[in-house]
């Protein structure tokens, strides 16, 4: 083998590469140089396909870059790019290689420069002033102490546990969070959107209707806060029946929504300390107000008391007060006794005297007069209904004999009424005869009511429930002072009487022995 090799060398020591190899390392370089760039320029042709992506140039004086927007991400613009506009693009650079060129995946957009933003925003501003959307007479006190707190922002940043620390701190309170995009396309429908379904809640429903609402975020650049000062956020806003605060971005921060809403809050912490008051605050007052209402109450009633002990001091002794009618009570109670006694025997002799009156004899004797007067009234309506009926028959008879050839007429031509006629005279006849008998038997009743009622007031009927009569010399005793001075006396029962020895007379010497007590007639 020979020392040196003689074998000719291939042509050049390059690698060969395939052209799919060579696009993608050129690819992966421009990817890995570029990876995020943000590119000034005026937006050039723009095309949208039905995909929904988004097509367009970046070009300068000298040159052009094809940019491109996936669907989600042009969801996500706030600003989207319109032919003419001069734009800062961010994005990352790549190449198609099947068309061997270099172009810009846009993330985002926004104008060039804070000037041309906050011109469109002065703009907007100054036409919705004009509408009066901005108004301070619209704008609505916010209530002391809020049961329910609607709270629109997004739930998985800082800002909703920052407002619910503070409101735990301060307050605990019932929290309705809505949650919303903050940034981005979406945000300004999202946020419009919450605000208008609180106030859509009705109240006394299921889900309780907020007292006051909150919309809020943190701070960010002016792109970052585009959202809150779109237009259909802040007639959403100035629309809310609700009390609504601004707390979007820092104290620095303004946005449109902040002319808007009821109250500005610089930061969303203090949004949450304009919404409720401090607990133990309110708690620290109460007491110092229960404090000065019991010193208040303590010095009336100890100067009401010495006012009442200086008045007690002008006033007379009890004593004095209820002597003199305690006096004319005692004087009242003692002619009371012999008033009632009085009284007792002044009725007891009128019954007396009445029951004198009416005696059995007297009684029967009226029974008796008013039943013969009764029966010779009986005897005369039954002679007078007699002739009375004689005269109908005779005038009938005439009047009869005068109308029998119209009677006869009147028969011919009215068929049977003269037969109903002739039994209404019947009936008519009937009920005259038995008049009189109704008659005496009504008066009978009444007699024997009339028996009744004597038998029942009889002094009889009230010896049989257990009273008696006295009788002295011949007289009804009603007194025991008569008693003592009869010589006798005679007690009557219902079933008979019997004498009783009264205050005797001397007895004269042979002369008759009084009679014994307790002897019956």
């Amino acid at each position: 083998m020979d020392l040196l090799d003689d074998t000719p060398a291939p042509p050049g020591n390059s690698p060969e590469y395939t052209v799919s190899e060579l696009s993608g390392a050129v690819k992966r370089v421009i990817e890995g140089e570029f990876g995020l760039v943000r590119v000034r320029g005026e937006v050039g042709r723009v095309s949208r396909p039905a995909s929904g992506h988004l097509y367009f140039d970046l070009k300068d004086d000298r040159s052009v870059i094809a940019a491109i927007s996936w669907k989600g991400q042009v969801a996500k613009m706030q600003t989207r790019p319109e032919e003419g506009m001069e734009v800062i693009a961010t994005g990352r650079m790549t190449t198609f290689p099947g068309q061997s060129k270099y172009q810009l995946i846009v993330e985002d957009v926004a104008p060039a420069g804070a000037g041309a933003l906050m011109a469109m925003l002065e703009k907007r501003r100054a036409a919705l002033q004009a509408e009066g959307l901005f108004d301070a007479t619209r704008k609505k006190p916010l209530p002391y102490l809020p049961q329910v707190i609607g709270v629109v922002t997004s739930p998985s940043g800082a800002v909703i546990r920052d407002i619910l620390h503070r409101l735990r701190d301060r307050f605990p309170r019932h929290v309705l969070i809505w949650p919303v995009a903050v940034q981005g396309q979406a945000c300004a429908a999202e946020v419009a959107a919450a605000i208008r379904g609180f106030n859509a809640i009705e109240a006394g429903g299921p889900i309780p209707r907020p007292d006051v609402l909150i919309v809020a975020r943190g701070g960010g650049s002016l792109e970052d806060l585009w959202g809150f000062n779109e237009e259909i956020v802040v007639r959403a806003a100035a629309g809310s029946q609700i009390p609504l605060i601004s707390a979007v971005g820092h104290e620095t921060d303004t946005t449109l929504i902040d002319h808007a809403a009821d109250r500005r809050a610089p930061t969303p912490t203090a949004a949450a300390e304009m919404a409720v008051p401090v607990r133990l605050e309110l708690l620290a007052a109460v007491d110092a107000l229960g404090a000065r209402l019991s010193r208040a109450l303590a010095q009336g009633v100890a100067a009401r008391g010495q006012r009442l002990r200086d008045v007690a001091r002008a006033l007379p002794r009890p004593e004095a007060l209820l002597a003199t009618p305690s006096q004319r009570l005692d004087t009242a109670t003692g002619r009371l006794s012999g008033g009632l006694s009085l009284a007792v025997s002044r009725k007891r002799a009128v019954y007396a005297q009445q029951a004198g009156r009416l005696s059995p004899t007297a009684l029967a004797g009226l029974v008796m007069r008013r039943r013969e007067a009764l029966l010779r009234r009986a005897e005369t309506l039954e002679a007078r209904l007699s002739r009375k009926q004689d005269l109908w028959h005779s005038s009938f008879d005439k009047w009869a004999s005068r109308l029998a050839p119209s009677l006869a007429r009147l028969i011919m031509q009215a068929g049977g009424k003269i037969t109903d006629q002739r039994n209404a005279l019947q009936g008519f006849t009937a009920r005259l005869e038995a008049a009189p008998k109704l008659r005496f038997s009504e008066l009978s009743r009444r007699l024997d009511a009339l028996d009744r009622t004597r038998q029942t007031l009889g002094y009889a009927e009230t010896l049989r429930r257990g009273y008696a009569v006295v009788r002295g010399d011949g007289e009804v005793i009603t007194s025991r002072v008569a008693a003592e001075k009869a010589h006798a006396l005679e007690v009557e029962f219902h079933d008979g009487r019997m004498a009783l020895g009264g205050r005797s007379a001397a007895r004269k010497p042979g002369g008759a022995k009084p009679p014994e007590q307790g002897s019956l007639f």
